[in-house]
């Protein structure tokens, strides 16, 4: 998607080999044009699957998610890392690492807003090592509902959480994929490589 690429291009940071900083557009301030494009092409991308819910994980993958689910024209859930005093029963969880946060949380979802009859195309902002992803998937899984694939905005090619996804048959699809980061420098995937600062 090329105008995720410019705005990575023009506002993201590599920090380092592994972390990308993309606060600005993307993960504490958001871009609602670009959160409304991005809805567009996953709706594009995934028109055919028969999506009846979107899910995502709180807090980045909401903007993105929402932006697809209205698209699509069906619900959003987002998964709560947090506790809450309103969501207590009959719950669908799972453990997710952060591999940027360097934390473990319990996910958790109602189920009384994901069925056996679902397919549920799971939104997020970042792919890494995929423990998010697998997190959302096993939730879906849990009440028997299908998956119909991810939609990631952008995926960090140079680790393994698209690749082992890809291989276990799930649909992902990926609006930036990243070759390689270095301090000041983005490799996109198949496209040439751009420095900024």
């Amino acid at each position: 998607m090329e105008l995720l690429k410019q705005k990575i291009i023009a506002e993201g940071q590599a920090l380092s080999e592994s972390i990308l900083k993309v606060d600005s557009f993307l993960n504490h301030q958001m871009d609602p044009v670009l959160m409304r494009e991005i809805g567009k092409e996953f709706a594009r991308k995934f028109q055919d699957s028969q999506v009846t819910k979107v899910l995502t994980i709180e807090s980045s993958g909401i903007g993105p998610g929402l932006m697809t689910a209205l698209e699509l024209g069906v619900p959003m859930i987002f998964a709560r890392k947090r506790k809450s005093l309103t969501l207590t029963e009959d719950l669908l969880t799972a453990s997710v690492h952060s591999y940027t946060k360097k934390e473990t949380n319990e996910i958790t979802v109602s189920n009384k807003y994901i069925e056996k009859a679902d397919k549920v195309l799971i939104i997020d902002d970042f792919l890494a090592v995929g423990q998010a992803a697998r997190g959302l998937a096993e939730i879906c899984h849990q009440v028997g509902a299908e998956v119909a694939g991810f939609g990631i905005v952008i995926e960090k090619a140079f680790q393994n959480g698209g690749k082992e996804l890809r291989e276990q048959g799930y649909k992902v699809e990926s609006l930036a994929r990243i070759k390689s980061l270095e301090p000041g420098k983005i490799d996109f995937l198949n496209t040439e490589v751009i420095h900024n600062v």
